[in-house]
């Protein structure tokens, strides 16, 4: 049974192979001849074979040492791979960079950040797709390592929390409506006359868009009629466009490809702010993609 080859060894073999001696080979490894010839020595001991000839006119492999030599290209290629992979694991900090993200944002600037950072670092990114909430509750227990989260910018409500929040955008709510309802043709619309209109409203009562519809009902003394709850948007944009319900959105969410216009308010109905969160401690590679969004995020350009 033979002992584990030594990667000195192979790499001697090769410098013996590239230069037909072993005082060139010496050199060219800045080794000692004496030490060329131990690992030639051992590495033929251990294989039980002759794979150097030597002579006055230098030395050259012989064709089992060839054939090993061949080898051995291979495996030191590979053992360099590893060795730059593990460095960028290093670098990174993990090996999986879990990454939380809201939908209607996530799809169209996570993406383009993700490419740009794996084009620099060996990482492979897991993305975990829920509302800012939810996303806010893993990343506190350590279960996703950043997360891209949206808040109401004058009234955030993750700001106490022991996190690194770095703006990426704000943007000012909307009124969605469908393009063939008679509020189309408004140029904004008055919350004081949308009190006998249906409203789509999130799952969760504390949602930026739901807090926001909430305050501003609120300030004419009426409740928002529930149509249905949801957070798909697709079925907010489809239902919308068919006129049977309103729904408070951000340019960037909006979906061209349905029948629906948005409009401001008369009132101020404020921004949302798109973050890019990490918990304190967070790996190399959570800040690096959060500077990636950052510089994507300053070209971004929502449809009006």
């Amino acid at each position: 049974m033979y002992s584990m080859l030594a990667v000195q060894q192979l790499r001697v073999l090769l410098a013996v192979q590239e230069h037909g001696s072993l005082t060139r080979a010496a050199h060219a490894l800045h080794y000692g001849v004496p030490t060329v010839t131990h690992h030639l020595n051992s590495l033929e001991s251990q294989l039980r074979l002759q794979l150097v000839e030597r002579s006055k006119r230098g030395a050259q492999l012989t064709e089992l040492g060839a054939a090993l030599a061949a080898d051995a290209v291979e495996i030191l290629n590979r053992i360099a791979e590893a060795e730059r992979r593990m460095a960028d694991y290093r670098e990174a900090g993990v090996v999986n960079l879990i990454v939380g993200t809201f939908p209607s944002f996530g799809s169209r600037l996570l993406p383009r950040a993700i490419r740009t950072m794996q084009a620099t670092m060996t990482v492979r990114v897991e993305v975990v797709e829920a509302e800012p909430i939810k996303l806010v509750e893993l990343l506190c227990a350590g279960d996703i390592h950043a997360a891209l989260i949206y808040d109401i910018d004058s009234d955030p409500t993750f700001a106490t929390l022991d996190l690194e929040l770095t703006t990426l955008l704000s943007e000012p709510y909307r009124v969605l409506i469908g393009a063939d309802s008679e509020l189309a043709a408004l140029e904004s619309i008055d919350f004081n006359d949308l009190r006998e209109r249906s409203w789509i409203i999130a799952h969760n009562e504390h949602e930026a868009s739901q807090r926001v519809l909430r305050r501003m009902c609120g300030a004419f003394y009426y409740e928002p009629r529930e149509f249905m709850r949801t957070d798909d948007l697709n079925m907010i944009h489809g239902f919308v466009a068919a006129d049977l319900a309103l729904a408070l959105i951000c340019p960037s969410a909006v979906m061209t490809n349905f029948g629906v216009v948005t409009r401001s308010a008369k009132q101020d109905l404020g921004k949302r702010r798109l973050s890019y969160a990490i918990r304190r401690n967070a790996p190399p590679a959570a800040r690096r993609l959060g500077e990636y969004l950052a510089t994507h995020a300053a070209g971004f350009t929502p449809p009006e």
